[in-house]
């Protein structure tokens, strides 16, 4: 019979088993989510795995009041279902952002519990004292719950507007950060090696409270082009710390549902920094790689001339087009214009015109903004591409048609050494033969705060209006 983690005590095969079945489940809900065109088999296997965890759970273990959990239970599903329903796509990113730091919380507060009443989780060794390994799983969870919760609210704040996008950089933040990590580190071994519940109170307190900080400190100096990263990272602190926590109580479905998602979720960050040439060292110590003096200021940073067109205008010329590239943005999904451009692509094909879709890895607020946003629009999926599939295709194109997206085209990236977004690769629309470009109006700059040179140059026409206004007329103007 296999052993509980903690007390080396056997575990029903069969509770085994389940928790293991579940984990298969988990592993093919993530198998499912990696397309959108399996994603809600996907999130079906994932609730099927988690009930089938849960419903374990509270069968195997002696419940001190059935009712009051299954009433938690019932009043978190309704506000789950409630917020899901009404939530609309703008916010889905903060949204995110903000069920990670209630995961990151809930760490921290099973991991206090499991200190405060230790033989309720069967953590005692038999002189009535916490073994050391246990009190290291505890402190970890701790420590990686805090971070997560801390640094997810930073990003909720950022995502949700109430907090600048821009990068926040404190002096010597880089000698704060790594003397706040190697204070965690040393007092989880004080907490692990002290004996005493009294002894360990100061550490544990300590540990908890240098880890809400640094959760703040890592993530306030990262700028808005990084947040889709940032979601992502926060996403597998997020299964860390369940994971950690899994260990502490001897449960191998918190384990793996844990590894999964740490894992899943780093892995991703790895593949997005990649594709925006990001250190994802640098991205996950908190803007390591961040320079002061880069970026922008939130404003253009001159006035200079630039041709405005009008819907008519922009209707001609993509009806006498080949070949279209629809570059979608955050701006897109503010103004809920996904239905609309689908309908324009839709007449356009009609009239033999060729519509491609170019997702950038980070275009919107989190991971698959823009594929999930399409994909609601029924946007068939054999026209949407990545950047390093379509980039070449630009200077064959007619028309780039930007709606609602800035740094993922801007040429800084490319020409500007100072500016944050520098190193990311961004499509090449400056080789397109018209570029359309959709934005409310020409005082504002992008989520990085960087002035945008596509917005001045020769083939350039500027479509200022809100975006699902302008594409409407366009319509009209089509039929």
């Amino acid at each position: 019979m296999p052993a509980h983690a903690a007390t080396g005590e056997t575990v029903n095969p069969w509770v085994a088993l389940a928790y293991l079945v579940a984990g298969v489940f988990f592993i093919l809900a993530l198998r499912g989510l990696s397309s959108p065109a399996t994603s809600r088999t996907g999130n079906r296997f994932g609730m099927v795995g988690m009930l089938i965890a849960v419903v374990t759970t509270l069968v195997t273990h002696d419940i001190a009041n059935l009712v009051e959990i299954l009433i938690a239970i019932a009043i978190g599903g309704l506000i789950g279902v409630t917020i899901a329903r009404r939530i609309a796509m703008t916010a889905m990113p903060e949204l995110v952002a903000g069920f990670h730091s209630l995961v990151g919380l809930a760490a921290v507060l099973v991991g206090w519990a499991a200190y405060l009443n230790p033989g309720a989780f069967d953590l005692l060794d038999p002189g009535g004292a916490i073994d050391p390994v246990s009190k290291v799983e505890m402190g970890l969870g701790i420590a990686i719950g805090a971070i997560t919760f801390s640094g997810s609210v930073i990003a909720f704040l950022k995502l949700s507007g109430r907090m600048s996008g821009s990068p926040i950089l404190l002096p010597a933040r880089h000698i704060i950060n790594l003397g706040t990590l190697a204070a965690i580190l040393v007092l989880t071994a004080f907490f692990a090696h002290t004996p005493g519940a009294e002894a360990n109170l100061p550490f544990i307190v300590a540990l908890t409270v240098a880890a809400f900080a640094i959760g703040f400190l890592l993530i306030i100096p990262i700028g808005g082009a990084d947040m889709p990263v940032v979601v992502s990272m926060l996403n597998s602190y997020s299964g860390w710390a369940a994971a950690a926590m899994g260990f502490t109580l001897g449960n191998s479905a918190m384990i793996i549902t844990g590894a999964l998602v740490g894992s899943s979720g780093a892995i991703l960050s790895y593949i997005m920094c990649r594709a925006m040439n990001r250190s994802f060292l640098s991205v996950i110590a908190g803007g390591f790689g961040a320079d002061a003096g880069g970026g922008g200021d939130g404003e253009a940073r001159e006035q200079r001339p630039y041709k405005q067109g009008s819907a008519d205008d922009a209707a001609f010329m993509l009806e006498q087009a080949e070949k279209v590239i629809v570059i979608p943005g955050y701006g897109m999904a503010v103004a809920q214009a996904q239905h609309t451009l689908r309908e324009m692509t839709d007449i356009l094909e009609e009239k033999g015109v060729e519509v491609k879709f170019a997702i950038h890895p980070v275009a919107g607020r989190m991971p698959g903004h823009m594929n999930v946003l399409l994909a609601e629009a029924n946007v068939s999926y054999d026209k949407v591409f990545e950047l390093e599939d379509i980039n070449s295709e630009f200077a064959q194109a007619d028309v780039a048609f930007i709606i609602g997206a800035n740094d993922v085209v801007n040429p800084a990236a490319k020409t500007d050494k100072s500016s944050p977004i520098y190193g990311m690769p961004v499509f090449d629309v400056d080789k397109a033969k018209q570029v359309f470009f959709i934005k409310r109006s020409m005082g504002g700059v992008g989520y990085a705060g960087v002035d945008n040179d596509v917005f001045y140059m020769d083939q350039t026409m500027m479509l200022l209006a809100d975006a699902k206004k302008m594409v409407e007329e366009i319509v009209k103007a089509l039929d």
